[in-house]
């Protein structure tokens, strides 16, 4: 039986770094029809409702329905150390990340974690993630099976260190090539799965590793691959010591075959004017973390690049703060004024649904709401506390309805969390 979800519905036809605020389409009294995982028609809802009288109504009354939130990078195994006291990237590594990570070689420890983090992200409206593991494969399969029991679209991959890790955190090139390999024969296309090819970054890969990777990825150019670029000015700095050899950081991935469209790069600070006309000629993704860059102090993102190729939203758990995109789309919003480029609110909620979607290279898929896509849905409370309520009580547009959610909204915001046509949380 179908079901049809009532309420505000939000959906975009275009993208809003090149059209404005008229690339949404706003319904104030829309339907979305959804039937075996799949989103079959939205309209008005009167139409709808008379149109398919047999279908089960749900009634969210003024509450937003919008494409589920889609987290472009995230490490799904520092769910347990969020939100720890902070330190630069290199400290953050050593003290709180590698000692967590080494807790992976544990299948049971990664079921746990995986199966919390899963049910702490889509109670905040998120439906799919592209996450890092850590180098043990248990930890692969740990959030793979947690993703399939729950219908979930959701990327992940091996992460390889074969150098700058501690004993039982690094691999080798041959054994990450090898294991990377069989993770991908194992998990890529089964349901809504998507293996990811996943190098840390270059300060924890040899050139060798790296080449390996990049060869791997070559044999399966359907994957995607994800690693880290110019997050800190000392990380650069590191990078060069390891690779005099390169002209900069994006060479030291791109001379071993890690540069093409399917590329997914986290942070991408500090970029030379190079690497950027690289990026953009390649067909590259950046993923912006917003959270994360303030919280350990990298640096300030320049969201102009969202004008010349495709740019994600994240989260970054656990060096982002926090596990929800709301708060991710407000601190994107206050990066980019400290920069003096004021996002509109539509630009914001792009970013967490289609553009994500678009850098993971699953827009047609994911991050939208329209026939034929999958069936992953949030309905978002726009008067969810006092401090929202009254707010959006005064507002004159459906911008000025939304805002203030991204501003101010969390948990308590989020109604309900439909994934492949089923409800995973309801408030």
């Amino acid at each position: 039986m179908a079901d049809l979800l009532c309420g505000q519905v939000l959906s975009f036809a275009g993208d809003p770094f090149d059209q404005g605020e008229a690339a949404a389409r706003h319904l104030a009294q829309g339907a979305v029809l959804v039937e075996a995982g799949k989103i079959v028609a939205m309209g008005e809802a009167a139409a709808l409702r008379a149109a398919h009288p047999q279908a089960r109504v749900h009634d969210y009354g003024q509450a937003l329905i919008s494409a589920g939130f889609v987290d472009a990078h995230v490490h799904y195994p520092q769910t347990a150390i969020i939100a720890s006291w902070g330190k630069r990237l290199i400290d953050w590594l050593n003290l709180y990340t590698f000692p967590e990570e080494m807790r992976f070689a544990d299948r049971a420890y990664a079921d746990e974690i995986a199966a919390r983090y899963l049910d702490l992200i889509v109670a905040r409206g998120t439906t799919t993630v592209c996450s890092y593991a850590t180098i043990h494969p248990e930890s692969v399969d740990a959030i793979f099976t947690a993703a399939k029991s729950r219908g979930m679209r959701l990327y992940a991959g091996k992460t390889c260190m074969d150098r700058n890790a501690p004993d039982g955190l690094r691999d080798t090139a041959k054994s990450a090539y090898d294991q990377s390999k069989q993770l991908l024969q194992k998990w890529h296309g089964q349901d809504r799965l998507s293996y990811v090819i996943t190098p840390r970054f270059s300060p924890t890969s040899t050139p060798e590793q790296l080449a390996a990777l990049g060869a791997l990825w070559k044999e399966n150019p359907a994957c995607l691959m994800q690693t880290h670029l110019s997050e800190q000015t000392d990380e650069i700095d590191w990078v060069h010591s390891l690779h005099p050899q390169s002209r900069d950081y994006l060479d030291t991935y791109e001379t071993q075959g890690l540069l093409g469209e399917g590329a997914l790069y986290g942070h991408a600070i500090h970029l030379t004017a190079r690497e950027k006309a690289r990026l953009i000629e390649a067909g590259a993704s950046l993923v912006h973390c917003p959270t994360s860059n303030m919280f350990i102090g990298s640096g300030l993102f320049d969201m102009d690049l969202a004008r010349h190729l495709p740019v994600g939203l994240a989260t970054d758990t656990g060096g982002g703060s926090n596990f929800s995109m709301l708060h991710t789309m407000a601190a994107a919003y206050e990066v980019a004024q400290l920069r003096g480029q004021s996002l509109h609110p539509a630009q914001l909620w792009w970013l967490a649904t289609q553009g994500s979607a678009r850098a993971l290279r699953a827009q047609d898929r994911i991050g939208n709401i329209a026939p034929g896509m999958e069936a992953d849905l949030v309905v978002v409370d726009l008067a969810s506390t006092p401090a929202i309520e009254q707010a959006t009580r005064r507002a004159e547009t459906v911008w000025q309805q939304i805002f203030p959610t991204i501003m101010m909204g969390d948990d308590r915001a989020i109604r309900a969390t439909w994934v492949n046509g089923t409800p995973l949380h309801e408030a």
